[in-house]
């Protein structure tokens, strides 16, 4: 026996809410421009739905009910996906990520704080070693240097690879931590990516960089945005595989 199926309107920002099983999804209808209806279920957990702009929203919802068994089997298998790890506690002994490799945290007593890589460790020094917020903010602060360089360069090499977008400048880069998403852009052409992504490995990186340009001149996820992808970089779904494989914070 399927589920029941219901469609309500007047959510927050005049949006949808699909209510499937025990499952209720969240969605907004973006009007475009555009030949086709496209329905994208997102590993952010976030439905997506871009519709023409001559289709009313009555025809477009009896679409997405349609279809939601589909919306609802991808939202499930995304869902199991989701992070679970616990709280970090900043002490000694845990396990932190950097460009796809595990380092154990050494916290150690010394006058200076201080923070560096050497080794298999990240090395922190600090008066109170027993102060984990202390820990904390200086782990995060060592990360949030090493991404900026990191995804500086990354931006650099991959603009270089993307010479067939022809992109009007160079895009701003943000770096700040995002709960649901690797990166993001805006129409302003400005690209923000996740503090988390220097955990990942660096062709990882790369993937979410290109994604991000290529959005710079196709701001949907239609066949046309993804033949883009595809022509600058062919091994981007198994790149994508890699990311979404394991939970990297």
């Amino acid at each position: 026996m399927s589920a029941i199926v219901a469609i309500q309107n007047g959510q927050p920002g005049g949006g949808y809410l699909m209510k499937y099983g025990r499952l209720s999804i969240p969605f907004k209808i973006d009007f475009q421009p555009r030949s086709q209806l496209t329905i994208h279920v997102h590993p952010e957990m976030r439905l997506e739905v871009l519709a023409p702009q001559h289709r009313t929203p009555e025809a477009i919802l009896k679409r997405i009910e349609a279809k939601s068994a589909w919306i609802a089997k991808q939202w499930r298998y995304f869902e199991h996906y989701q992070p679970t790890q616990p709280a970090r506690e900043y002490a000694s002994g845990e396990t932190h990520r950097y460009l796809g490799r595990q380092y154990r945290l050494k916290v150690f007593k010394s006058e200076q704080q201080s923070a560096k890589l050497s080794g298999k460790f990240l090395h922190i020094g600090q008066p109170d070693t027993s102060d984990h917020k202390a820990t904390q903010e200086l782990v995060m602060a060592w990360y949030r240097q090493h991404a900026e360089a990191t995804f500086a360069k990354r931006l650099a090499e991959c603009l270089l690879k993307c010479k067939s977008l022809k992109l009007d400048s160079t895009p701003k880069l943000t770096v700040r931590l995002m709960k649901r998403r690797w990166g993001s852009c805006s129409k302003a052409g400005n690209i923000t990516l996740n503090l988390d992504l220097v955990r990942v490995p660096i062709h990882c990186i790369d993937y979410v960089i290109i994604h991000e340009l290529c959005h710079l001149k196709i701001l949907d996820h239609s066949p046309h945005f993804y033949r883009s992808l595809a022509r600058i970089l062919p091994d981007w779904e198994a790149r994508k595989e890699r990311l979404e494989s394991q939970d990297w914070t």
